[in-house]
């Protein structure tokens, strides 16, 4: 890795995402920059390297990008077509503050900025990183993920936005605009083919229909074989089939008056997403984490692909295929259940318009917008060979939908001789979102689960060949001389009786919806104190409520039999033992007693946010300024039955003695943020550093513990205690409220250079050291309530996915072949991570090495860029790594790991034509 960072130092020089060279491309700005339109434009080279300095129409009048006081990294058009983004998760190769991850499912997507984001599957967790497509507010990432098509630039802002329109977010914002309809008649067209029988088909027309109309219609199929073998079922998973379609017209009846609408509709069927076990030998077993050498074998444990874990026999004997137990998880060969599959699809489509009017000196900007998006999924959910979990794909199958309505206001203007630039607006979102579910035990839970309570008892009892894995033998050893657990004996057998019958039983279907309504109101103000500096005020205010209903039919009666059977035992020594095998009948929360009960609960919060900046231009070239913004991120309900029954006599009680809805609320997340920094850009030079320091209260955080997912507030305390967050119990470690503070603190430094030494060369880099970690005390909420066990390994370390150094660099050369009027393309990028860890709970074994990730595309293309060829290779050095690593449902949590892999080399060739 030390050779690996000194040979990308030295190839890239200062490193950094690229910066916009598009000639008349446009781009949107926040918190720092204007939005008369949302709109912001690029003006860059053509041929002549003088004309190549950036301008935007930030701040409401013409500026190089230079002098817009934010942290900001703008991608045009062709750094995106060289680099073969074709949708979100690519876009970490083109900037090093941002990485874009995806596990469970395609519509689970993470987008972190300076290791900052929402972590974990449940929908019910709004994004840190806000998400906007052409201006229009997309409420999670993964409603996101699907084909763009054309592209004409990508922004990503750093730090918390909101004061300029949109929707508040506390880590930064993530803006794609796609290609607009112009005023002349074109088309194009492509065709790419590539391994794994990839291929992609995109074309578009664009005509102007009078002088005030123009229309454009652009598509794009994508398919590919999966990257996973299904050795057991046959096919694929993990494959490419999907495609867009969408539509614009624009109409300028006046020069005042505009108007842009888009209908877009994208659908996929796809079998995703597959998870491979993780051998012992993955990852040095050694780093534990400082002061827990004592209990270090419940943390790490004998790994899944050795016998030394006694699961593994168990798994075997009920038809695991030994082949998945090896250590080449990199290989890709799946062994699944028979008969299930990862089966799913995704549809989404909306429509938005975009007015803008020029009312005399005041702008007046209007986007409205509605869309929908639905996504289902199938799941072999214990990602074993035994049919233990799983998720029935097809019209029942778990699905989230989320129906959502957005409105933006804004006017804008200059008052006092230019000397003020003044915005005010109005957002308004209405989401219903709708969330089933119909996990069940598979057909061999029973039996796998009476194994482990077996193997608690006497593992030389074991016996998975019987449907109780006890069988004659056992329950004869176990009831002989009076039984070995006295009278108790036949209660504990029939439930184990009970829990071995629990096959095939679960949610039908469980229904959550959650409507929403957030409105906000904003100002940003921008003072000219004097002809070089300016002083930015921006402030927010956000009101959210959100209603929050939920339905059951859960057929899984043995959880009730079992509490019934087993509740005598509750003040008795075997107390443990009971509690084991109906925690195991009733594995979270999965019982027919929740059918019928009302669940229902509503929460809203008001929360002031703003920024201000203080920005000082000494030079045309040269900008310093510091700043601070707060930012916000709502708070809301964890959409899943796990975290309903909270009572500290659970299992053994009804679910009624613990019952309670608000169990299922998360509160607020804040952040405070600061950040000096500066910026140069000439016609040969582009730099820009920035040196950040953040505070996050009430962090949200969820993670699946092996059993259930945890959601829960992460917050700070002032006062030292004395490791009682470290320890296994939940009572201790309190904080008193007067001395509970931020939980996570993210600080660091952000380079980003360019060089252009001629009209066909240039070179980019970007640096990024980002120390996000959690402080060294932590509780729960912000009340000082002790924090979960599970999350015993936070205090002190970096956050998931958090690597302390990204360098990302690219090298496009497009020289002249002769006096033919062809030209050649050679471009390449790269992103080198350090070490991070990838499991939200951090234990050590989910640790993923450093690593460099390499693109390269070579071509040549006719004169006027009418034809090109290209060949492409992503991942070239076909790098193995993991996106996220977790602990294997129910098998032994905390020994046992599985992870979601990132995908290898990818190579191919792309013919494109226009007119």
């Amino acid at each position: 890795m030390k050779y690996a960072l000194l040979s990308s130092a030295a190839l890239f020089a200062v490193a950094a995402p690229a910066f916009a060279q598009d000639a008349d491309t446009n781009t949107t700005l926040v918190d720092g920059a204007d939005v008369s339109s949302e709109e912001t434009e690029f003006a860059a080279a053509d041929t002549d390297l003088d004309d190549s300095v950036i301008i935007v129409t930030a701040q409401g009048r013409e500026q190089q990008l230079a002098d817009v006081p934010i942290a900001i990294s703008a991608i045009d058009s062709q750094t995106l077509q060289n680099s073969g983004v074709n949708d979100i998760r690519q876009l970490n190769q083109v900037t090093p503050s941002i990485l874009i991850s995806a596990t469970g499912t395609e519509a689970n997507t993470t987008v972190r900025v300076r290791g900052i984001g929402t972590v974990g599957d449940n929908p019910g967790l709004e994004n840190s990183v806000a998400t906007f497509i052409d201006g229009v507010y997309r409420s999670r990432t993964g409603n996101a993920l699907g084909d763009l098509g054309p592209i004409d630039r990508v922004e990503v802002l750093r730090g918390p936005q909101g004061t300029l329109g949109g929707r508040n977010s506390t880590a930064g914002l993530l803006g794609i605009f796609t290609a607009a309809p112009t005023g002349v008649f074109e088309g194009y067209g492509s065709f790419s083919y590539g391994n794994f029988d990839f291929f992609r088909v995109e074309a578009g027309i664009n005509a102007p229909v009078t002088d005030e109309i123009a229309v454009r219609v652009d598509g794009t199929y994508t398919n590919r074989d999966g990257f996973f073998d299904d050795n057991v079922n046959g096919g694929q998973v993990n494959d490419r089939d999907r495609y867009l379609i969408r539509a614009q017209v624009a109409y300028d009846p006046t020069p005042d008056l505009s108007f842009r609408l888009i209908g877009d509709y994208s659908e996929s069927n796809e079998e995703c997403c597959a998870a491979q076990f993780l051998p012992a030998s993955f990852t040095p077993f050694a780093q534990i984490t400082e002061g827990l050498d004592t209990f270090s074998t419940d943390i790490i444990g004998p790994g899944l692909t050795t016998t030394a874990n006694p699961v593994i026999p168990i798994l075997l004997e009920l038809g695991q295929n030994p082949a998945a137990l090896g250590p080449g998880i990199f290989e890709r060969e799946l062994f699944i259940t028979p008969g299930r599959s990862y089966a799913g699809g995704a549809e989404d489509y909306g429509i938005s318009l975009q007015t803008d009017y020029q009312l005399g000196d005041i702008s007046l900007t209007s986007i409205t917008a509605y869309r929908e998006f639905q996504n289902d999924q199938g799941s072999d959910t214990d990602y074993t060979g035994v049919d233990i979990l799983f998720r029935e794909p097809g019209p029942t199958a778990a699905a989230r939908e989320f129906q959502t309505f957005t409105q933006e206001i804004r006017a804008q203007g200059t008052l006092f001789d230019d000397r003020l630039d003044w915005l005010v607006g109005a957002f308004y979102a209405n989401e219903d979102l709708s969330l089933r579910d119909n996990l069940k035990f598979g057909s061999q839970y029973g039996v796998f689960a009476s194994c482990r309570i077996a193997l608690a008892i006497n593992p030389a009892l074991v016996n998975p060949s019987a449907p109780d894995c006890l069988g004659e033998t056992g329950i004869g050893a176990l009831s002989a001389g009076g039984g070995a657990f006295g009278p108790a004996t036949p209660l504990v057998l029939a439930g184990i009786g009970n829990l071995s019958s629990a096959n095939l039983v679960g949610d039908d279907v469980a229904a959550y919806n959650q409507l929403s309504n957030n409105f906000a109101f904003f100002t940003h103000n921008i003072v000219h104190v004097t002809d070089n500096i300016d002083l930015t005020l921006g402030v927010r205010y956000t009101n959210d409520t959100k209603d929050f209903d939920a339905s059951f039919n859960n057929t899984n009666t043995f959880c009730e039999a079992n509490r019934e059977l087993l509740s005598p035992l509750l003040a008795s020594p075997l107390a443990g033992l009971a509690g084991g095998i109906t925690a195991l009948t009733c594995v979270g929360n999965s019982t027919s007693e929740l059918n019928g009960l009302e669940f229902e609960d509503t929460r809203s919060e008001d929360q002031v946010t703003g920024t201000a900046v203080l920005s000082w231009e000494p030079s045309d070239e040269t900008l310093v300024y510091g700043s601070y913004s707060r930012g916000y991120k709502a708070g809301g309900f964890n959409l899943d039955r796990s975290a309903l029954v909270t009572s500290s006599v659970f299992p053994l009680s009804s679910p009624a003695a613990g019952l309670d809805v608000d169990n299922l609320q998360f509160e607020e997340e804040t952040i405070n943020a600061f950040e000096v920094g500066f910026k140069y850009d000439d016609p040969t030079f582009s730099f820009a550093a920035a040196l950040f320091y953040q505070e996050v209260f009430n962090f949200q955080l969820n993670t699946f513990n092996g059993s259930v997912f945890v959601v829960q507030n992460i917050n700070g305390c002032d006062a030292d205690l004395g490791g009682a967050d470290r320890d296994d119990d939940p009572t201790t470690g309190a904080c008193d409220p007067s001395d509970v503070t931020n939980g996570v603190t993210s600080q660091g430094i952000e380079i980003d250079a360019a060089i252009r030494p001629s009209d066909t060369i240039s070179i980019t880099g970007g640096f990024a050291f980002t120390d996000a970690s959690y402080e060294d005390n932590l509780v729960g909420t912000d009340d000082g309530d002790p924090l979960t066990p599970t999350l015993r390994l936070l205090p002190g370390a970096d956050l998931s996915n958090a690597q302390n150094y990204t360098m990302t660099g690219s090298f496009s050369w497009t020289p002249p072949i002769g006096d033919t009027g062809l030209t050649g393309l050679v471009y390449a990028n790269t992103r080198l991570m350090g070490d991070f860890n990838t499991g939200s709970d951090l234990l050590p074994a989910k640790i993923q090495d450093g690593f460099i990730v390499t693109n390269v595309r070579v071509g040549i293309s006719g004169p006027d860029d009418r034809w090109s060829i290209e060949g492409f290779a992503q991942n070239l050095f076909d790098v193995d790594y993991t996106q996220v690593a977790f602990n294997t449902p129910l098998i032994a949590p905390q020994q046992t790991f599985s992870a979601f892999l990132a995908e290898p080399r990818t190579y191919g060739v792309t013919l494109r034509g226009s007119f």
